[in-house]
This record gives C-alpha cells, structure tokens and sequence, in this order.
C-alpha cells in the first residue's frame, strides 16, 4: 500500500507540473516518483495498514510483480520525451494518466477481496480508455478510445455479473472464505457460473481470444507509448489478477474451468499466430503477437507448483522487456515515416544500428530462440506443463511459436536486409534511446544466458 501512496502523489505532482512549460517537467517528476516507488517496493509495508489486511496485502508475490512493473514503467518513461514530442500540450495527463493505471495495477497485486479485484481494475482501465484516443487529430484514436471503452464495459458486466453470483452463493467477497465455500460445496451451480462468468471477464482483460477483438483496433489506433504500455504493464497486472483469482477464490473447482482455460489457450495460439502471418502493418502485427503471448502465459495454469508464481513473473518481465525494445523502433520510425508498415522500416539496420539490433534481439526473445529471456521463460513454462501432463497444449505452444518467428523474421529481414530509399530526414536517435537500447539488449541476453540473475535482483 506505501508503493500505491507514493505512485499516487507522484501522478498529482505530475499532472499539475503540466501547468508550467506544458508539462515539460511532468516526465522528469514521474522518473523521480517511479523510482522512490521501485526502492519502496523492497521494504516492508507499513504497520498502518495492517488493518487493512483482509482488503490488501503486499505480499511477496505481490512484491515481485510490482518491481517489475515499476521497472517496465521505468522503461516506457524514458522513451517518453520522443514519442510524446508531437503531445506537447498535454503530455502532463497522460504521464499522470499512465502512473494512475499502473497504481490500479499495484491494487491487483495484493488484493483480497473480490470489491479490491473491482476497485484495482477499474483505476487500471478508466485511465487507459482515455490514453487510447488521445491523439486527437486521428480517427483511428478515437476509434480505438471508443472500442475499447465499449468492450471494457462489457467486460465489467460480465465481472459484476459474475461477483453477484458468487457473493449470492458464497455469503462473502474475501478469497480464502469464497475457497472455502468451493471445496465444501464444489457443486454449487450458481457457484460455477460466476466463476465462468469472471473468467471471461479476465480473459477479457488479458485479451485471450475470442476476447481479443479489441485488442488489434486498439493497439493499432492507440499512440504507440500507451500501445506499449498496454502490451507490458497492463497484461503484467491482468494475468496475476487472474492466476490470483481463479487458483484462491475457485482453486476448489478447478474441474470445473480448467477445460474452458485450456480451449481459450489452444484458440489464442493458432488464432493469433496465423493472423499475425498475413499483417502488413508492424503494429497490428505487435498487437497479435501480444495475443499469441497472452496464450504462452495461460500454460501457468496447467501443472501447477510452488515456482508457478515465479514462473508467470519471470515470462511477464522478459515479455515486457522484449516489447519496450520493439516498440522503441516503431516509435522512431512512426515518428519519422508517419507510418509503421513493414516497408516503414527498410535500411534501418544501416542508419540506426543500436536501435534495429534491440529490436531483432527483443522478436528473437518473443520467439523464443535460445540464449534469450524469452527462451528461458517459454522453457519455464512448457517444462512444468510438461510435468503437470499436459503434453498436448505444449505441443500447440511449441507450434505456435515456430509460426512466430515468420513474422518476426519479416521485420528482422525489411530492418538489416532491405534498403531504404525514401528516408529523407536528419533525424538521430536520442542518447536516452541508445541507453535504453543496450540496457534492453543486455538484459534480454544476461537472463537468457543466466536466468537466476531474474531472483537476485526482484527476490521471491
């Protein structure tokens, strides 16, 4: 909860630096906040709110993952100065707006009780409905703003929908009593069908197809920046909320959803990849690869252990980390071309090779090649699957990340192999962009090579 406070302020600081120099100061004061809230991540928390236990609890678990989504903020904040160039004018809101969600983010991390769950999604959502259309003179932002507001509603009537039926049937919104009631009473209709019902609500948020509709429109549409910060920080803070909820709250009727998980995944990777195959736009392709990442993590759920919570961090941050350095390089080049099309990145490799080798290095760690981070998580994942007996759904897994790496390689190929005949700009990338770029490179490759290094430096 002192990790929340401090987020919070710091949001409110850096909305009202906004009114001197157009917010030119807000980026500078959320680096600041982010960091004060990365060292308090490792302390205790504070006696005060110890009464509110039953509610919040920063835990362990709930430790790990907000060090890694301050770190991911961290990330996207240095990136900040040149991709929001063009949102001078109220680039303050939307720095306040992002420290905002990833406040709503904190809340699922320790939350409790089933109206915590409500609380953190909503703090983590309003904001980004907001953020997805701020880029008021295209029309595919707006589109994306109202899309993805529309689905979010109706994903949270299928939550509140979902926690009437539990509370009806359960007596109560606390987790560990709602477990109870499961392993008592593990036939209880009205029981399972709120449970269903909030994990398509989950599924929702965590866009799991087919509740992935939003998700190319809205990345597409969506500044780049807020793009990102969806694919990274949300997706950290969504899929723990719906580990959290569907293993405490209905791990006493696990027969009853596993199944429906287990469809979800195995639609998401052959979905998702395949679409990610035929797109000739680098973002929408990003936004699937999202979707097809979304279904890698969904294996933490099949042959569960006490590493299970790890294992999700461990993925969730080399993921992340992965999808900053892509995204550095389509910020750059949207900025430059006014467009993200495979072509849009042709003789990269040539003109900014720092950024372009980040780039290949962070879709070869998507992809899962060895000496990666992401290589090491995906093995992490497939190898507990494997010993929980579910060969099947790694097999599916193992497929869709061999469809991966053909377009991944695209991008890689138009980067390093094409030459790029309509650049007709000075432009240089920032020093701040260059060290972003080797510390991304760095550590995708050091987790890769030595993964223990991953628990050192968050703890378990």
């Amino acid at each position: 909860m002192s990790v929340f406070i401090v987020l919070f302020i710091t949001a409110v600081l850096a909305l009202f630096a906004g009114v001197f120099e157009q917010g030119k100061y807000s980026r500078y004061i959320g680096i600041a906040g982010l960091l004060v809230a990365l060292y308090v991540s490792y302390l205790p928390d504070c006696d005060f709110f110890a009464a509110y236990k039953t509610m919040f609890d920063y835990s362990t678990n709930a430790a790990l993952f907000t060090k890694i989504s301050i770190v991911t903020t961290l990330l996207i904040f240095f990136i900040g100065g040149f991709a929001f160039s063009n949102h001078r004018s109220h680039q303050s809101e939307l720095y306040a707006l992002m420290l905002m969600s990833l406040s709503g983010g904190i809340v699922l991390f320790g939350y409790q009780n089933l109206v915590t769950l409500f609380i953190g999604i909503e703090i983590l959502s309003i904001p980004l409905y907001v953020m997805a259309g701020s880029n008021k003179t295209d029309l595919r932002s707006t589109e994306a703003s109202m899309k993805y507001f529309l689905m979010g509603a109706f994903a949270t009537g299928f939550l509140l929908f979902g926690v009437a039926l539990v509370y009806g049937s359960a007596g109560s919104f606390d987790l560990y009593q709602i477990s109870s009631f499961a392993i008592n009473d593990p036939k209880n209709m009205m029981l399972i069908v709120g449970s269903i019902l909030m994990l398509s609500a989950m599924a929702f948020k965590v866009s799991l197809a087919p509740f992935h509709m939003w998700s190319p429109d809205v990345y597409q549409g969506a500044p780049s920046l807020i793009t990102a910060f969806m694919a990274t920080v949300v997706k950290i803070a969504g899929f723990y909320a719906f580990l959290k909820l569907m293993t405490m709250a209905f791990g006493g009727i696990v027969g009853e959803w596993i199944n429906i998980v287990g469809v979800l995944l195995i639609v998401t990777l052959l979905l998702a990849n395949v679409m990610g195959l035929v797109q000739t736009n680098a973002k929408r392709m990003l936004a699937y690869s999202s979707v097809s990442h979304a279904g890698y993590v969904t294996l933490i759920f099949f042959g569960m252990n006490s590493l299970s919570p790890y294992n999700l961090a461990f993925y969730l941050f080399a993921y992340s980390l992965s999808t900053v350095g892509v995204f550095m390089a389509l910020i750059w080049v949207e900025k430059v071309k006014r467009e993200t099309s495979f072509n849009a990145f042709n003789g990269l490799g040539k003109r900014h090779p720092l950024l372009a080798i980040a780039a290949a290095v962070s879709m070869i760690s998507m992809a899962g090649i060895p000496l990666t981070a992401g290589f090491m998580a995906k093995f992490s994942l497939f190898n507990q699957a494997i010993k929980g007996g579910f060969e099947f759904l790694v097999l599916i897994a193992v497929f869709g990340s061999a469809l991966s790496i053909a377009y991944y390689l695209r991008l890689i190929i138009a980067m390093f192999f094409y030459k790029e005949s309509t650049f007709k700009t000075s432009e240089k990338v920032s020093i701040t962009y260059n060290i972003v770029a080797v510390v991304i490179i760095f550590a995708i490759i050091s987790l890769g090579v030595y993964p223990d290094l991953f628990v050192k430096q968050f703890g378990l």
